[in-house]
């Protein structure tokens, strides 16, 4: 049944433009068996898979099914698409089902795998518009083969096969609806404290410019640092609160602080001291020990928006370069926000599935979160329904949050 119908107008597709895909049309002849094969499909057990990169709910690997229709059709499908392409494919063939639902979403990545050489979807959809969202996001790369931005997007329809040939360059994306009325790019928050107020003014102001931060496969958030909040970024970068912190953390954040060094050696007096004092002898100082100069403290920080379709992805190299770090967040977050709308940090052990913290964004409330070299942290995507939050003075659908990373 792995041909098209003869004489459909809407048969193979292939477009070369930023990378090769192919679109083939009722790829499956007979009804009868997309019915069933759907029936089937429906009846496996899905598993509910949720991290940085996506969340959708999959089936076990079919390969190893008895089912006749799906037997019947993925069993000879590598050879099938081994002849469509030309090109000798290994016998390994990875194929699951997945179920996307409302909220669900799958972000910006290449499927770039050692061995892989194609990529595919046979979709198995009711009659679908973009409005639905779940389109297939084909993304343009730049001089530096990262993805920058959408050049094609994909409506699933029944029957219907996309295979693309894996590549660096191969970036796409399924998710809900990218798009938001103009009425909602302007964001306001109401909070308790006076001062806090006077910034969230400041932050709904439609004078404010927000900038896209990206490339796709590494974060999409708004960036901006408006002049009148400049008050509130000098308050949390100045010497007097990093002091603080220090005292909070016992990290040495501040040049005043005292290091291990300084500890260590205020020690050595007190226990000098105190065998002067007791006619002790034999002590000798840690004059030999190897001494190295403190580093100079560091804290780097943004002011961020995070709305419906904000997100930030862990990286291939962020374990290389992490390192020993404090977290500040002081989020400034929207009434009405809710935990399953995403926006949330969450922390991961390198090379684990295992999630070891979720920080929410909580009204005025500062987390601190100290993290070691092992230790990933990404944004949860924010999904479509934070888009039914009431529209009003104190609201418009979106966190704001001070994000600062301190080092010693």
């Amino acid at each position: 049944p792995l041909r098209t119908r003869p004489g459909r107008p809407s048969g193979p597709a292939l477009d070369c433009h930023h990378f090769p895909h192919c679109i083939i049309r009722n790829l499956i002849q007979s009804d009868s068996f997309t019915e069933n094969l759907q029936r089937e499909l429906l009846d496996l057990n899905f598993h509910e898979k949720s991290n940085d990169l996506y969340k959708f709910n999959q089936s076990d690997d079919l390969k190893k099914r008895k089912e006749p229709h799906i037997t019947g059709l993925f069993g000879r499908f590598r050879s099938w698409l081994g002849e469509v392409l030309g090109v000798e494919l290994k016998p390994t063939v990875d194929i699951s089902c997945s179920k996307y639902q409302y909220t669900d979403v799958l972000l910006c990545h290449d499927d770039e795998l050692e061995g892989r050489r194609v990529a595919f979807i046979l979709y198995f959809v009711p009659p679908w518009e973009s409005s639905d969202g779940g389109t297939l996001d084909l993304f343009s790369a730049d001089d530096h083969f990262q993805p920058h931005s959408v050049v094609k997007s994909l409506v699933p329809s029944w029957n219907t096969l996309v295979l693309f040939e894996v590549s660096p360059i191969s970036f796409h994306q399924w998710l809900n609806p990218l798009h938001l009325d103009v009425d909602y790019q302007s964001q306001c928050l109401s909070l308790q404290e006076e001062k806090f107020k006077e910034v969230s003014e400041a932050l709904r102001s439609t004078d404010v410019q927000w900038t896209k931060q990206g490339p796709p496969n590494r974060m999409t958030s708004l960036e901006s640092f408006p002049q009148c909040v400049s008050a509130c970024w000098a308050l949390l970068l100045s010497e007097a609160f990093l002091l603080l912190l220090s005292n909070f953390t016992g990290l040495r954040l501040h040049y005043l602080s005292p290091s291990d060094e300084d500890k260590e050696e205020e020690k050595d007096q007190e226990d000098e001291q105190e065998r002067e004092a007791t006619g002790s002898s034999g002590y000798k100082p840690s004059a030999n020990k190897n001494t190295k100069e403190p580093s100079t403290p560091v804290c780097v920080g943004e002011l961020r928006r995070w709305a419906h379709g904000d997100y930030t992805l862990l990286h291939d190299g962020d374990a290389s370069r992490a390192e020993y770090a404090l977290d500040l967040l002081l989020p400034l977050s929207c009434p009405g926000w809710q935990t399953e709308f995403g926006g949330f940090t969450s922390y991961i052990a390198n090379e684990e599935d295992e999630e070891l913290l979720m920080v929410y964004p909580e009204v005025n409330s500062l987390a601190l979160v100290y993290r070691d070299k092992e230790t990933l942290k990404f944004v949860k995507h924010i999904i479509h329904r934070s888009s039914t939050l009431p529209i009003g003075d104190s609201c418009r659908r979106a966190v704001y949050d001070f994000s600062f990373v301190c080092y010693e």
